[in-house]
């Protein structure tokens, strides 16, 4: 009797056991094939300036849109300023995959391609709403597109804005008063060019860098939107801004073509989505927060603020004329009428 009720038990159990692994396959079994189910993954997005930016507005609205898409299954980590790999690294991080979307500095990508110049092209562009035209246009999706080579993906163009110069030296009324002054650059031979034909120094130093260099004196001043400006507290160690609009501030979106090639249809929908998304929030978000950066610095009172007059302009524009002449051909002349047709 003892044998058949411990040989029960183990049947019982056998039974139970196997009822339990039917249950939680049916469970786990989805409604449709694997491949029409959003994946489970965690995206990494890196970029190299302050929260209350334009910048990491649309960040914020990539991640959003994703993560509330995808129930919940799509993570996206956001690491601003230059936390998890400054502006030095950051290209070489997303080519390896280690970090999945980024924005940037299309100035700092001219060593990939010459035509990532075309930002800093003196007065190329009236505004915002001119280059986004452009980087959207056939012209510039091109340039975009141009990294594939190195496994990325160029998605669109985030406009961070107009750059203005700022010293701690004298006011910039005339291009005389640049001659001897020393600024800083993202880098690239059209920028060093923009100083060096005033007379004026020029060198490359990190974002992330900027404002112990401006701080230590390494260099004398800097040319940047007034999101930049006033987010970074540079009025603090500059005393004086211009109002100049010569060379503008444009971020590329990139995105690792592994990272996207290894995701399924519904994941990828998602993920595609949200950067459009976080593009369109970061245009809307740059044409406010500029005019809102400025306001603060004319509150703040720190700096002082000289707006440059049209013919004050005018001066500028012909002094920087030798800037086409040269790199027209080495951008591509095509690029920079396609850029200067957006102004009609």
């Amino acid at each position: 009797m003892r044998n058949f009720k411990r040989g029960f038990m183990i049947v019982s159990i056998v039974l139970l056991m196997m009822l339990s692994a039917c249950g939680n396959k049916k469970s786990s079994e989805p409604s449709a094939t694997s491949s029409n189910e959003v994946q489970e993954i965690t995206i990494k997005l890196a970029h190299e300036v302050s929260e209350n930016t334009s910048q990491h507005v649309g960040s914020l609205a990539v991640k959003d849109y994703i993560e509330k898409e995808s129930g919940g299954k799509i993570k996206v980590q956001i690491y601003p300023n230059g936390q998890l790999f400054g502006d030095k690294d950051v290209y070489q991080q997303l080519v390896a995959n280690n970090v999945q979307i980024t924005q940037i500095d299309m100035a700092k990508l001219v060593g990939e391609d010459t035509r990532f110049n075309i930002p800093s092209m003196p007065f190329l562009f009236n505004g915002d709403d001119e280059a986004v035209k452009f980087w959207d246009s056939e012209k510039g999706l091109e340039i975009l597109k141009s990294l594939d080579k190195d496994g990325i993906y160029g998605i669109a163009m985030w406009p961070n804005g107009q750059k203005h110069l700022t010293n701690d030296k004298r006011p910039i009324k005339t291009p005389e008063d640049l001659k001897g002054l020393k600024f800083r650059t993202q880098g690239g031979q059209v920028l060093e060019q923009v100083f060096s034909t005033l007379g004026a120094g020029s060198t490359s130093i990190p974002f992330t860098e900027l404002y112990t260099a401006l701080q230590q004196g390494t260099v004398d001043g800097q040319t940047n939107t007034f999101v930049n400006i006033e987010s970074k507290k540079f009025d603090e160690i500059q005393k004086y801004l211009t109002v100049s609009g010569e060379t503008r501030v444009d971020l590329g979106l990139f995105v690792n073509k592994k990272f996207m090639d290894s995701l399924n249809e519904p994941t990828r929908k998602i993920v595609e989505e949200g950067l459009k998304a976080g593009t369109d929030s970061a245009r809307q978000a740059a044409k406010t927060m500029n005019v809102e950066s400025r306001q603060k610095l004319e509150e703040r009172g720190n700096i002082e603020i000289y707006e440059l007059t049209t013919q004050e302009i005018d001066a500028f524009r012909e002094a920087w004329a030798p800037i086409y002449d040269e790199f027209s051909s080495i951008i591509g002349e095509e690029y920079i009428e396609a850029a200067k047709q957006t102004n009609e």
